[in-house]
C-alpha cells in the first residue's frame, strides 16, 4: 500500500505518509471531469453521491466530508491506494525515454471510477474540449441528479441510468452535448433496458471488453480504452488521443504511424501496465505542449 495509517479529524480523515499522490497529477491527467481545483489548491469532487474535498500537505492527504468506514469501504480503492506505484515507476524508469514522463507526473494515480458515469462522460468527451465536457456533464447532473450541499454551495450527483432514461433527446441537447446527444440517449436506453450490461462487460477479459464497449454508439477505440482503463481496471488499455500520439511519436515512433499501430506497439511494449504508461505520457505531452514537426 502507498500509505501508512489514517487518522480522524473533526471534518474528515488524514491519510498519513502517502507516497505517489499529487493532486494536480491525479485530477489533471485526463481521467476525470467532476473534480475542480479551488483557489487554495485543494480539489472538490462529486463522487459516489458525495461531495468531498482533498488537500495535500507535505506527505499527508486530508479528505474532508468522509469518515473512516467510508474510506475503508470506498475511497481507499477509489484512489487506488492499495497499489504500489513505486514498483510500477521503478519498472518504467528503466526505460530512459519513459523515465522523463514518469518523473514529470510522479504523483499520478489511476482512479477507480463508476462505469455508467464514465461511459456517458467519455461519449461526451469525443472531439470535445475539457471546459465544454465539464459543463455538459454538470448540466446533466443539475437536471437529473440530486442536489447536495457542501460548505454553503450546491453540487449535483451524476444521474442514475433510470433518471437519465426519462430525459428526451431535446432535453439532453439543451445541456450542450451537440451531436453526442443521440449517442448518449441511445446508450442510456440500452443500458437501462439491460441490452448492455456494463458490469458483465467489466468482468470479461480485456480484448472482449474493448470490443463490447465499441458496440455502443459514439464509442470508438480511444473512448473504449478510456472507459476500460478508468472504470473497469483493464490496465492493458492504451487510449490514443492527440497528446498520446505526439508523445509516442516523440519518444518511440515515426511521425506517420497510424493510431491502431501506436496502440498495438504500446500494448506489446508495456503489456498489463500500458494504461499507467499512457497516463504518464499523456500528462507529460500535454503539460509540455509537445509538438511533432
Amino acid at each position: 500500500m502507498d500509505y501508512k495509517t489514517i487518522e480522524l479529524f473533526n471534518e474528515g480523515i488524514i491519510i498519513k505518509n502517502v507516497s505517489n499522490f499529487e493532486l494536480d497529477h491525479i485530477f489533471e491527467c485526463g481521467q476525470c471531469f467532476r473534480w475542480n481545483k479551488q483557489s487554495n489548491g485543494n480539489y472538490i469532487g462529486v463522487v459516489n453521491g458525495t461531495v468531498i474535498e482533498v488537500e495535500k500537505k507535505d506527505t499527508d492527504v486530508k479528505i474532508y466530508n468522509i469518515n473512516e468506514k467510508e474510506f475503508n469501504d470506498f475511497w481507499c480503492d477509489y484512489f487506488d491506494l492499495k497499489r504500489d506505484y513505486t514498483a510500477i515507476k521503478e519498472k518504467f524508469q528503466k526505460d530512459p525515454l519513459l523515465k522523463k514522463s514518469v518523473d514529470f507526473g510522479n504523483g499520478i494515480r489511476l482512479l477507480q471510477q463508476e462505469p455508467f458515469e464514465l461511459t456517458i462522460s467519455f461519449i461526451i468527451s469525443s472531439n470535445n474540449r475539457i471546459p465544454m465536457i465539464k459543463r455538459a456533464i454538470n448540466n446533466l447532473s443539475k437536471n437529473w441528479g440530486k442536489a447536495i450541499e457542501y460548505k454553503g454551495e450546491t453540487y449535483y450527483t451524476f444521474p442514475t441510468v433510470a433518471d437519465l432514461e426519462k430525459a428526451s433527446i431535446e432535453e439532453i441537447q439543451s445541456c450542450g452535448l451537440g451531436f453526442r446527444s443521440r449517442y448518449v440517449k441511445d446508450s442510456v436506453h440500452r443500458i437501462y433496458t439491460a441490452e448492455v450490461d456494463l458490469e458483465f462487460i467489466k468482468s470479461q477479459d480485456d480484448d472482449i471488453c474493448h470490443e463490447e464497449l465499441k458496440k455502443l454508439n459514439g464509442i470508438g477505440p480511444k473512448v473504449s480504452d478510456c472507459i476500460m482503463l478508468f472504470s473497469m481496471q483493464k490496465y492493458s488499455a492504451f487510449p490514443v488521443d492527440v497528446w498520446v500520439k505526439r508523445a509516442m511519436q516523440f519518444f518511440y515512433l515515426a511521425p506517420d504511424v497510424s493510431l491502431p499501430k501506436i496502440r498495438t506497439f504500446a500494448r506489446d511494449k508495456f503489456e498489463n501496465l500500458a494504461g499507467f504508461a499512457q497516463q504518464y505520457l499523456f500528462y507529460y505531452a500535454r503539460e509540455n505542449n509537445i509538438k511533432i514537426e
